[in-house]
C-alpha cells in the first residue's frame, strides 16, 4: 500500500496557475499509473489527468487539455499537476491515486491508494 500526500491547493483567479504534488511514501512500481481526481460539490470524481510511471504516457479529460500536465519524478517518487488558465469550474478537491495499470486509467486507478486531497478554488 502506497501512502500519498498531496499539496499546493490554494486560490487562484481565473487565468491563474497552481502546482500540486503528490508525494509517495512506499514503492511504486513500473506497472502502476498515477493519476489526478478532483471532485466539486455534488459532482462525480472524476480523472483529470493520468501517468504510466514507468513509460511517461499520460492521458487527460477533454475539460483540461492544453490547461494541465501532469508529470512526475520517479527519483523523488512524486507526481505533478501543473494547471494553468484555470477557470471557476476547476474549483474542487483534487486528489492523487496511484495503482496498477491494465487498460482503462480511470477504471483501474479508481480504486487505488488515494490521499486526502488538495483543495482548489479558482476566482472570477
Amino acid at each position: 500500500q502506497v501512502h500519498l500526500e498531496e499539496s499546493g491547493g490554494g486560490l487562484a483567479q481565473a487565468g491563474g496557475s497552481l502546482r500540486l504534488s503528490c508525494a509517495a511514501s512506499g514503492r511504486i512500481f513500473s506497472s502502476d499509473a498515477m493519476g489526478w481526481f478532483r471532485q466539486a460539490p455534488g459532482k462525480e470524481r472524476e480523472l483529470v489527468a493520468a501517468i504510466l510511471w514507468e513509460g511517461g504516457e499520460t492521458h487527460y479529460a477533454d475539460s483540461v487539455k492544453g490547461r494541465f500536465t501532469i508529470s512526475r519524478d520517479n527519483a523523488k517518487n512524486t507526481g505533478y499537476l501543473q494547471m494553468n488558465m484555470l477557470k471557476p469550474e476547476d474549483t474542487a478537491n483534487y486528489d492523487c491515486a496511484v495503482a496498477p495499470y491494465y487498460s482503462d486509467y480511470e477504471r483501474d486507478l479508481q480504486f487505488g491508494s488515494r490521499g486526502q486531497g488538495t483543495q482548489v478554488t479558482v476566482s472570477s
